[in-house]
């Protein structure tokens, strides 16, 4: 019987427990000097599509005018965008540069309208 009882109380000790320990966060492997140069890399890549965008733009609204279908807000975006271009603000001249894009397409195809019904 006390044998039984020995048996039944070494089932009811908990077991040690054996988790790993939570993973410590591993160190950044890359060092701030190439950082600066991903971050540097990217500001290119974005300065270069901005720039290409802008020159879209500029076509764009040339041959808008040349037909006389410039719209204001094409013009107006076009300067916008030369603006962050000139404050490095590549991501914003970005997007008023393909509104200026677009609103001057929109003018060319307004000609194609009558302009009274």
């Amino acid at each position: 019987m006390l044998a039984a009882l020995a048996v039944i109380a070494a089932g009811c000790v908990a077991p040690e427990s054996t988790t790993a320990p939570a993973p410590q966060p591993k160190a950044s492997a890359v060092s701030p000097a190439q950082e600066q140069a991903a971050r540097k890399a990217e500001q290119a890549k974005l300065e270069a599509e901005a720039r290409a965008v802008v020159a879209q733009a500029e076509t764009d609204v040339q041959r808008a005018r040349a037909k006389r279908a410039l719209w204001l807000k094409a013009w107006e975006d076009l300067l916008g965008a030369r603006k962050a271009m000139a404050t490095s603000d590549y991501a914003n001249a970005i997007t008023l540069a393909k509104s200026a894009s677009d609103l001057a397409q929109l003018g060319l195809e307004q000609l194609a309208y009558p302009a009274v019904k």
